[in-house]
């Protein structure tokens, strides 16, 4: 049986061969970049992500730049990333980086999770992505290869638990230069080879270590307390359709009935107004609505 050291030397060798060329992985990436990566990949494709966080950083460079943006103009430009809300986080948490840390991106998770916005999960991969901290990173990635490779498990529990924190931190390699580079590995392997729905085992590096399929890759315990979310015809699809009528506008109010075209169901659709209204998305002004500021 090999070694933890031989585990993690086989998975850099998989990631040194695989990986993919993204931007915020470059060598030229800063911490500000990182952060911005790390928030705009929540629940979201990299395929989506890498245009829009290229014309961002091109735009707002640094915590200064962002920070200083209307937030109309931070809605518009988020675009169709899902979850606009995260725009405006993104925004306050530049604020408090300016306000807090002279407009640098502090390096300790502690620091790093006071901040408006960011989760535990964001502060442990900006600490050890961006300033090469030994953290313990867990996305939905890394639970789901670790689950299957050291507990035996088809896919983790819909929430995370201690003993996948406890298990993470246990594969965790000593030095910090390797423990980013697994961090980041694993994460890779996730998303190409150990996926969800379609794992590619013969492709993997640790497939001869891998508890789950020694077991005969047995169903997903968990499956009973999964919700899927559904999308047609729900508030969230009504929010988003209103949310790209007013991001086309410049100046400006849309009223009533440019509204109503693009989502009739009149309760409905006050509703949604009503819960953007609240997120400080739009601001009602007169008889129409405006993104803020």
């Amino acid at each position: 049986m090999p070694t933890l050291p031989e585990m993690h030397q086989r998975m850099l060798h998989w990631y040194r061969q695989h990986r993919r060329d993204l931007p915020w992985r470059a060598s030229g990436a800063d911490a500000w970049g990182v952060l911005v990566s790390e928030v705009m990949l929540q629940q979201t494709p990299v395929a989506r992500v890498e245009p829009i966080w290229r014309a961002w950083l091109e735009r707002w460079p640094s915590p200064h730049h962002l920070a200083a943006a209307s937030p109309a103009d931070v809605v518009r430009a988020w675009g169709r990333l899902g979850y606009p809300r995260r725009a405006l986080r993104l925004r306050e948490c530049a604020a408090a980086i300016v306000d807090r840390h002279g407009g640098a991106v502090p390096s300790s998770v502690d620091d790093l999770r006071a901040l408006p916005g960011v989760g535990s999960y964001t502060a442990a991969a900006v600490a050890a992505f961006a300033h090469g901290a030994r953290a313990v990173v867990l996305d939905t990635n890394v639970r789901r290869v670790l689950g299957r490779l050291l507990g035996g498990e088809a896919l983790p529990a819909p929430t995370q638990t201690r003993a996948e924190v406890g298990r993470a931190a246990a594969a965790l390699p000593a030095d910090p230069a390797t423990s980013v580079a697994w961090n980041v590995a694993v994460m890779e392997l996730g998303a190409l080879v150990g996926t969800a729905r379609s794992p590619q085992c013969d492709s993997c590096p640790l497939a001869d270590l891998c508890e789950w399929r020694s077991a005969g890759y047995p169903p997903d315990v968990h499956a009973g307390r999964r919700t899927t979310q559904p999308w047609h015809g729900t508030d969230r699809q009504a929010r988003g359709r209103l949310m790209a009528v007013l991001r086309t506008l410049e100046t400006g109010t849309a009223d009533e009935a440019t509204l109503a075209e693009a989502w009739p169901p009149a309760s409905q659709r006050t509703r949604a107004l009503e819960s953007l209204v609240a997120d400080g998305l739009v601001e009602a002004v007169g008889g129409g609505y405006r993104l803020p500021g």
